[in-house]
């Protein structure tokens, strides 16, 4: 049994790989969001063994093209809410805060939620799409009240 914990940021995640009893199979590394090192990394979790299952938050659309990735290469993949990560507390009174320790925090929630995890699947083109139009509908209706706000206040003052 063995749980990486990614740690996900812009152009760059930190990878650990913990098994039971807090014994470290992947000690935290940097790896690039870039194809080869992206590919690089499945294989290294796939020589971990055929019991292993990656678990990472869900960070906006940066988690996507590593979820994807991975998720291909046929390795057990879960996208969490990092509320419940940070909910779990992870058994440290300290509140250190680093890649590193947010990626090994990840992996013990991991471990320590096994049955739990549910499997990542990637969305498809049409979902991504209605995605895209209804942030950009969404940002244009809130310029288009505060211009309407901007405009009532200026006649009011006239």
């Amino acid at each position: 049994m063995n749980a990486v914990g990614i740690d996900v940021s812009k152009g760059k995640s930190m990878v650990a790989a913990l098994r039971p009893l807090g014994e470290v199979a992947i000690a935290p590394q940097e790896i690039p969001h870039t194809e080869v090192d992206l590919e690089n990394l499945g294989y290294e979790i796939l020589m971990l063994g055929e019991n292993t299952r990656v678990v990472m938050e869900a960070t906006g659309h940066y988690h996507e093209p590593v979820a994807q990735m991975l998720h291909e290469m046929g390795i057990f993949v879960s996208v969490l809410n990092p509320l419940l990560i940070k909910q779990s507390g992870g058994g440290n009174i300290r509140k250190v805060k680093s890649d590193k320790a947010d990626a090994i925090k990840i992996a013990k929630y991991g471990l320590d939620n096994w049955g739990d995890l549910r499997e990542y699947t990637p969305m498809d083109a049409l979902r991504q799409q209605l995605k895209l139009f209804s942030r950009q509908y969404n940002l244009y209706m809130q310029t288009a009240v505060s211009l309407q706000n901007n405009l009532i206040s200026l006649l009011d003052k006239t």
